[in-house]
């Protein structure tokens, strides 16, 4: 029986017996009253009063009717609705939670709770299934996914990396747990119209030709079709569609621009990009962390969606950061532990970078195969990968830069450093006891380095003066002749002090200029330093000169702006609390999870590219921020080059003054002057 026709029945029953119920007793009082008083003589007054007790009395009845039919509409008709949300609600949301929970509110004995108790039972089996088929599903596409990598075998593990880091860039966007684990998928199987590639195309070691670039762009539109017939994933075609449409419009198959290519896609571009640069090729080696960095930088809004372009920056800087560290720990030790070097130079260990805090290397020398006497030695150097080069291509594509080398026995060789000075004294280390073992000591104040190789009978102290302060200082183990183990690499406490290393040559310094209303600022690496700061108040404008320092390379060399508070007004002072940072690439973020940001960085005609762009950094000009304060929006705005700047921040409640300091990387800011 329905739910209605049962409500309909207990009405009207319920109806019938108040109507028959009132009827009796109205007939009794009647009577009673009939038999008691002389009828002639019950006078009208009386009546009336009679009449009103009655009508009183049918409205409680009625009152009481209408509340008992509301109770046990409430009493009977609740757990067959609860019943039927469950049932309904499960077959529009797979997520059995909330169907299970609504089940277990039924707590009747009845057939209704047996109902209740069989239907929970039922989706608990169908969750089941559903799962052992969804593992079966997953499983077939891991290796699906497998076997597209397999096939090329320069492409090993590259649908996984960018499954993950799709997924990740769907996190970091706020996608939902469904969402992003769709985006998964999507993006494991992005690749498989490779599959009807030949392999002469795909392992093919020099430039393709336009029939052969034909055959690959064809990949995508087989990959849709091959997993269009998944009826039950319809999104995993659109992934492999249109993974390499460009958010310009000038990407294939379709020619889709800006928003009209699929979300999902244009996650999916930016991950196969980045993993594409960092995977070695059969044409190429892995192009270094920051030139891929840049490349990234200079395809937003062309090539790649500036969201997740953004989003993917931001992957770069956290992971180069957590490797930076690593590498600080691990330093040159190879896997084995064994670092061997047969002619001079033949091998050195990765570099081992050199900071304000103190690094020690231990390490124990033997003579290698040979009878010549083992001769180490290291090598001071900088490159984007944090590696020696002597190859001239990837010497230039590198970066790479030799600041000289340190033999054990004290001898010297300048090759890019200012000067180098040496000290040798008759003292060792008194926590070396063999002839064998060395421990280096070396740290980096600016422009200074300062290196110590203890032995057990001598130590030898060389300081040396760098050309500038803004590239990076790594040391390699290298010499000739000699099997060096034991390689162990520590990092001391704390910073050292700014007068840990004697100057041997005055600094250089790139501020000289004319003054302003605040001091000049050289700012040699990312934020080494910042403008004093300026309070923040509506239509204020900070003038100021700036100019790439002679070490500047990439696109994000170039000045900033961070809005902050603190109680002493100082960037990185008291109680700091950083809200906001723009840099005049057009990259910006809200530094605080409380603060939001809306950026819109347009190109004009003025913008002739990045590599004039650099080029105009590199030369100078003058800038200007200007700054608009609306209750609890600040805009930043801001046009160099042809970008055209507009950062706007909403700032939480705050009881604090915001501040304004101009920053960035390997910049000279002069002249700054507040209006």
């Amino acid at each position: 029986m329905s739910e209605k026709r049962l409500i309909r029945k207990l009405s009207i029953q319920i109806v019938i017996l108040t109507t028959a119920l009132f009827l009796v007793g109205a007939g009794v009082g009647s009577f009673a009253l009939f038999i008691t008083y002389n009828w002639d003589i019950f006078n009208d007054h009386l009546v009336n009063r009679v009449l009103l007790l009655i009508a009183v009395v049918f409205l409680c009845m009625l009152l009481t009717c209408i509340l008992l039919l509301l109770m046990i509409r409430k009493i009977v008709t609740r757990p067959i609705k609860d019943v039927h949300m469950a049932v309904r609600g499960y077959m529009t949301d797979p997520d059995s939670s909330t169907a299970i929970r609504q089940l277990s509110n039924v707590k009747v004995g009845n057939e209704i709770g047996l109902l209740s108790s069989d239907v929970k039972s039922l989706i608990l089996t169908l969750d089941k299934q559903i799962t052992d088929a969804k593992e079966v599903s997953v499983e077939v596409m891991q290796a699906l996914a497998q076997a597209i990598d397999a096939k090329d075998k320069y492409t090993d593990g590259h649908s996984q990396r960018v499954a993950k880091c799709s997924k990740r860039l769907a996190e970091m966007n706020g996608k939902s747990e469904k969402e992003c684990e769709e985006i998964y998928y999507t993006a494991l199987l992005h690749d498989v119209g490779k599959i009807g590639i030949p392999l002469t195309i795909l392992d093919k070691p020099g430039k393709l030709t336009n029939e052969e670039y034909a055959i690959i762009k064809d990949h995508t539109t087989k990959g849709a079709q091959i997993l269009s017939s998944i009826k039950e994933c319809p999104y995993l075609s659109v992934g492999a569609r249109s993974h390499h449409e460009r958010y310009d419009g000038y990407g294939y198959p379709d020619h889709l621009k800006g928003e009209d290519i699929p979300e999902s896609a244009r996650i999916i571009a930016v991950a196969d990009a980045y993993d594409a640069m960092t995977s070695v090729r059969s044409f190429r080696d892995a192009i270094p962390p920051d030139k891929v960095r840049e490349e990234i930088v200079k395809g937003t809004g062309s090539q790649f969606d500036p969201i997740y372009a953004r989003l993917m920056l931001h992957i770069i800087d956290i992971d180069n950061d957590t490797e930076m560290k690593e590498r600080e720990v691990a330093g040159g030790s190879e896997k084995d532990g064994i670092l061997s070097i047969g002619e001079y130079r033949s091998t050195v260990s990765p570099g081992v970078l050199i900071t304000p805090y103190l690094t020690v290397i231990r390490i124990t020398v033997d003579p290698d195969s040979s009878s010549k006497a083992p001769a180490p030695a290291l090598i001071l150097f900088d490159s984007l990968d944090g590696v020696y080069h002597d190859d001239e291509k990837e010497i230039s594509e590198r970066m790479y830069f030799e600041y000289g080398e340190i033999s054990f026995d004290g001898q010297t060789k300048v090759k890019g450093a200012l000067k180098m000075q040496t000290e040798i004294h008759d003292s060792g280390a008194s926590d070396i006891s063999s002839e064998t073992e060395y421990k280096i000591e070396a740290i980096r104040i600016k422009d200074h380095a300062r290196i110590r190789i203890f032995s057990k009978e001598k130590t030898t102290d060389v300081i040396v003066a760098l050309p500038d302060s803004s590239r990076f200082m790594y040391i390699g183990l290298t010499g000739e002749h000699c099997k060096m183990s034991d390689i162990r690499t520590d990092k001391a406490g704390g910073k050292s002090p700014s007068d840990s290393i004697p100057r041997i040559t005055e600094a250089v310094s790139f501020i000289d200029g004319p003054a302003g209303d605040i001091p000049n600022v050289q700012i040699d690496g990312f934020r080494t330093d910042a403008s004093s700061g300026v309070i923040v108040k509506d239509g204020i404008e900070i003038s100021f000169h700036t100019m790439s320092l002679p070490t500047a390379r990439l696109v994000w060399h170039c000045p900033s702006i961070c809005l902050y508070c603190a109680d002493d007004g100082k960037v990185r002072g008291e109680n700091y609390r950083e809200l906001a940072f723009m840099r005049f690439d057009g990259e910006s973020w809200e530094s605080d999870p409380d603060c939001k940001l809306d950026l819109q960085a347009t190109k004009s005609s003025a913008f002739t590219g990045w590599d004039n762009w650099k080029d105009y950094n590199r030369h100078g000009y003058d800038a200007y921020v200007s700054l608009k304060v609306e209750e609890n929006t600040i805009t930043i705005s801001t046009e160099n080059a042809g970008i055209a700047i507009r950062s706007t921040v909403i700032l939480p409640p705050l009881d604090r003054t915001i501040y304004a300091a101009i920053t960035g990387d390997q910049v000279a800011i002069t002249n700054i002057r507040i209006h």
